[in-house]
């Protein structure tokens, strides 16, 4: 006769008596989501490994240092035993029938009279996978399942909209640094639900691609008006498409707080009471030379890196940025958005004190199929960026870091 399958069920376990029996790897694995589901747990072990004695430590648990004697599951909810004695975990699991408590056993599932499913989280949801035929249990075959359901939940690939809890409103999501891998998964996600799509010239492209017919998508950069003006209205459209009782994703290049603009299209839905969700975002300023071949830091190199803003030149009256205290800086210095002016820049880092033997790489295109890098010094790199036509998008990186690694002129696979 067939066996019926397990009756799936969430246990609400906060307060209640949780015991864990034995400190090992099991349960390392399964104590962290018994906390966070708010449980009073009792472990009962002679030794733990290091992780779970930090759990003690913390007083995330308490700890009962010895082993199982008959009457530790009295009260429990819950028991999970997973100690290296069978004979124990026997008395244990008998002692756990006996008071009616739904009992967990590691060495000897078919003895238990509850299973652990194999679970993931993806913004507020739990996926449990459980196997349905008692004979051909196969745990790699479950997580695998769960594995599957859980990142299409979080990439967007497998799309659940939202009907009941759904809130109109805006997402400023960082979209990285232009390859659509690169995009966080809860990024990726709400793209995925959105309704209206306004997006940046340097967002990830592809992903435009890949939304429902129905998406409503806006490219940013075609808003007219001039550039204080287009950020007027891309301010606008976000509002208007939100009061429309829409879900909007502004998708920007990059991490929307860093040269993006966020906080003005912040305080702009703030002051129209739209809610909005900022999404960070991988910035160019450390992926993009990493995809080169180039890390930021290094021991006994650089200690530091700062990143600047070069579109305005170091000779205007409207820039922000202090050229000659970066001059004296020893780390390394990453100028975005300076393609045009990286010629003056580096006359006045040179003037204020930095080596023109100092290593340039101007990497455009990063993290792009179109990716290329171009070596040059401070002494030389007005010369190289015209003769090698350099275009935007690319990130400059001036500092020693540039020489300590393999080049990579393209993208990794």
């Amino acid at each position: 006769m067939a066996e019926n399958p397990a009756y799936p069920v969430g246990l609400r376990l906060t307060g209640r008596k949780v015991v864990v029996l034995g400190g090992g790897q099991v349960a390392q694995r399964r104590l962290p989501a018994l906390i966070a589901a708010g449980a009073d747990i009792v472990l009962v072990s002679p030794s733990a490994t290091p992780s779970v004695e930090a759990m003690a430590d913390a007083g995330e648990i308490t700890w009962v240092r010895r082993p199982y004697q008959e009457g530790d599951l009295e009260d429990a909810w819950y028991a999970l035993i997973a100690t290296g004695d069978t004979e124990a975990n026997t008395r244990a699991s008998a002692e756990a029938e006996r008071h009616r408590v739904w009992c967990v056993r590691s060495d000897d599932a078919d003895a238990a009279t509850a299973w652990t499913p194999a679970t993931g989280h993806s913004e507020g949801v739990t996926v449990a996978v459980l196997t349905t035929n008692a004979k051909g249990r196969d745990p790699r075959h479950t997580a695998a399942i769960r594995d599957a359901v859980v990142e299409g939940l979080r990439d967007g690939t497998l799309v659940a909209p939202h009907h009941r809890t759904r809130i109109p409103g805006v997402a400023l999501v960082g979209g990285g640094p232009g390859d659509p891998d690169l995009i966080t998964v809860r990024g990726r996600r709400l793209l995925a639900e959105a309704d209206v799509v306004i997006a940046d010239r340097l967002g990830p492209r592809d992903l435009l691609a890949e939304l429902p017919p129905h998406v409503e998508v806006i490219d940013a950069a075609k808003i007219p008006y001039g550039r204080f003006m287009a950020q007027e209205a891309i301010n606008n459209a976000l509002i208007e498409h939100a009061k429309q009782g829409k879900s909007v994703v502004r998708l920007k290049g990059g991490d929307p707080y860093v040269f993006g603009r966020g906080m003005e299209e912040l305080h702009a839905l703030a002051e129209a009471g739209i809610s909005c969700t900022v999404v960070p975002g991988i910035s160019s300023s450390i992926s993009v030379p990493g995809a080169a071949g180039i890390p930021v830091t290094h021991r006994g190199v650089a200690h530091e890196f700062t990143v600047v803003s070069g579109h305005v030149a170091p000779d205007d009256e409207r820039s922000l940025v202090d050229w000659p205290s970066l001059a004296r800086l020893t780390g390394t210095l990453v100028i975005l958005m300076g393609v045009d002016k990286i010629g003056r820049i580096a006359e006045t880092l040179v003037a204020h004190g930095k080596s023109p033997d100092t290593p340039v790489a101007l990497v455009q295109e990063g993290t792009t199929a179109a990716q290329r890098r171009v070596d040059a010094t401070l002494a030389t790199v007005g010369e190289v960026v015209v003769a090698e036509d350099v275009k935007p998008p690319a990130v400059i990186v001036v500092g020693e870091v540039v020489a300590v690694g393999p080049r990579m002129s393209e993208p990794s696979e």
